[in-house]
C-alpha cells in the first residue's frame, strides 16, 4: 500500500532491447535522414522568423510598437510547447515523416493568417506557426535515434540542429529584402508557399522512413502528460531540461531582439540588421557542428554545454556593451561569437537527452524536455522587452542574461562526465 500523499507516476516501461536501426534509403546512404530532418528542420525555423525579420514594418504597419515582437514569440512558443507535448504519441502513431509534413502546413497557415493586417490575426498566426513548429525536432530526434551509431549522435543531431540557425539566416538575409521589393503581406505568403512545398516534397519519403509507426497508438490526454512525466522521474534529463530552459531564453532574446536593438540602438538601417541577423546564424551553423564534434571527441555533453553557457554570457555582456561608434566588423564578430553559443547549444543537448532517455523512448524524452525548453522561450523574450522598457535600453536586457547563463555553467561543470 502507497503511503497518503505519495504520487504513482505511470511511465510506459520500455522495450527490453533498443529498436533496430532503420535501414538506408535505397541510395545506399545512412545520411538521408540527416538530410531529410535538417531540410525541414531549417524551413519551419525560417517560417518561425519571418516576422521578427522584418519585425519595425509589420509593427508599423498595424500601428503597434515592435517590441511587442517578443509577444508573438511568446505565443508561437505557447503553441510548440503544447504541440511538443503531443508529439511523442502522434510520432509513434503517423511517423515522423507525417507528423514533419502536419508541421510544415500549419506554419505555411500561420504565416497566412499573420499577412492579416490585424493584431488578433497576427497573434493566431503566431499560435500556428509554434504548432507547427515545436514537433518536428521530437519527429526528427525519433528518426535520427534509431538512425545514428551511438558514437556519432552529438555530430549527426548538432548538424541536423544546424537547421534552426540556417532557417533564420535564410530568414534574415531574404525576408527584409523581400519585404521592400513585394510588401510584407507577401512576404509572408511566399514563406508559407515555401512550406508547403517542402511538405509536398516529403510525402515520397513517408513509405520508408514511417514504416514503424503504430496506427493503434493512442492519442489520449494521458498521453499529453507522458513526456514531462518521464522527464521528471529520471534525474539528468531534468537537469537537462532545466539548462535548456535558461538557454532558450538567452537564444531567443537574441534572435526576437536583434533587429530592433540594432535598428534602435545602434541606428542600423533594416536591411542592414537582417543583414547582422544572418551572421549570427551563420555562426550558429558553424557553432552547432563544431561543438558536436569537439562533445564527441573530448569533452563530453555536459562539460560542453557547461563551457557554451560561459560563453554565451560573456557574449550577453559584449552585446551590452555595443554602441553607435563601435565598428560593423567588431560587431559582426561579437554576434558571430553569440549565435555559435546562444544558437549552437541544441544539437549537444538534444543528443545527450536521446542518450540520457530510455531506450526506444528519444522522440518521447526530446518532447519533455523541450516542453521545458519552450516555456523558457514563452517567458523569455517579453521579460527580456519588459527589463529593456523598464531600464530604458536594449542593453540592459542583454546584461541581464549573464546571470542566470553562469549559474548554468557551474551546475553542469559539477556534473561528472561519465554521469
Amino acid at each position: 500500500m502507497r503511503a497518503p500523499g505519495t504520487i504513482r507516476v505511470l511511465v510506459p516501461q520500455p522495450s527490453s532491447s533498443p529498436p533496430r536501426p532503420a535501414k538506408p534509403g535505397a541510395s545506399g546512404s545512412s545520411w538521408i535522414p540527416l538530410a531529410i530532418t535538417l531540410a525541414i528542420q531549417a524551413m519551419v525555423a525560417m517560417a518561425l522568423l519571418t516576422v521578427p525579420a522584418m519585425a519595425p514594418r509589420v509593427a508599423g504597419a498595424v500601428g503597434i510598437s515592435a517590441t511587442y515582437v517578443g509577444l508573438y514569440i511568446a505565443l508561437a512558443y505557447a503553441g510548440a510547447m503544447a504541440a511538443s507535448l503531443a508529439s511523442g504519441a502522434a510520432v509513434a502513431r503517423y511517423g515522423p515523416i507525417r507528423v514533419s509534413q502536419a508541421g510544415l502546413g500549419l506554419c505555411a497557415l500561420g504565416l497566412v493568417l499573420s499577412s492579416l493586417p490585424a493584431v488578433p490575426a497576427i497573434a493566431a498566426g503566431a499560435v500556428l506557426v509554434g504548432l507547427g513548429y515545436g514537433p518536428v525536432t521530437p519527429a526528427s530526434s525519433h528518426l535520427l535515434a534509431r538512425t545514428t551509431p551511438v558514437h556519432r549522435m552529438s555530430l549527426v543531431f548538432s548538424v541536423k540542429q544546424t537547421g534552426v540557425p540556417l532557417g533564420g539566416a535564410l530568414a534574415g538575409a531574404i525576408v527584409p529584402g523581400l519585404q521592400l521589393l513585394t510588401g510584407w503581406q507577401l512576404a509572408l505568403l511566399l514563406v508559407a508557399a515555401a512550406c508547403v512545398l517542402a511538405a509536398i516534397g516529403a510525402q515520397t519519403l513517408r513509405a520508408e522512413f514511417d514504416a514503424d509507426r503504430d496506427p493503434t497508438r493512442s492519442l489520449g490526454l494521458g498521453n499529453f502528460l507522458e513526456p514531462v512525466r518521464l522527464v521528471l522521474q529520471y534525474p539528468r534529463l531534468r537537469m537537462l531540461a532545466g539548462c535548456s530552459f535558461v538557454f532558450s531564453i538567452v537564444q531567443l532574446s537574441l534572435t526576437t531582439y536583434l533587429v530592433t536593438y540594432l535598428t534602435d540602438s545602434l541606428a542600423y538601417g533594416l536591411v542592414a540588421a537582417g543583414f547582422m541577423l544572418s551572421i549570427s546564424q551563420v555562426g550558429a551553423v558553424v557553432g552547432r557542428v563544431l561543438w558536436g564534434y569537439v562533445s564527441d571527441r573530448w569533452f563530453g555533453a555536459r562539460r560542453m554545454l557547461a563551457l557554451l553557457a560561459g560563453v554565451m554570457a560573456l557574449s550577453t555582456i559584449a552585446t551590452a556593451l555595443l554602441h553607435q561608434q563601435v565598428s560593423t566588423g567588431v560587431v559582426a564578430l561579437v554576434l558571430i561569437v553569440f549565435g555559435a553559443s546562444a544558437i549552437g547549444w541544441n544539437g549537444v543537448y538534444l543528443a545527450e537527452v536521446a542518450r540520457q532517455a530510455p531506450p526506444g523512448m528519444a522522440g518521447v524524452a526530446t518532447g519533455g524536455t523541450l516542453a521545458i525548453t519552450f516555456l523558457g522561450v514563452v517567458l523569455g523574450p517579453p521579460t527580456f522587452g519588459a527589463v529593456s522598457a523598464f531600464f530604458g535600453s536594449y542593453q540592459a536586457g542583454f546584461a541581464a542574461l549573464a546571470v542566470p547563463l553562469v549559474l548554468c555553467a557551474l551546475v553542469l561543470w559539477r556534473v561528472p562526465r561519465s554521469s
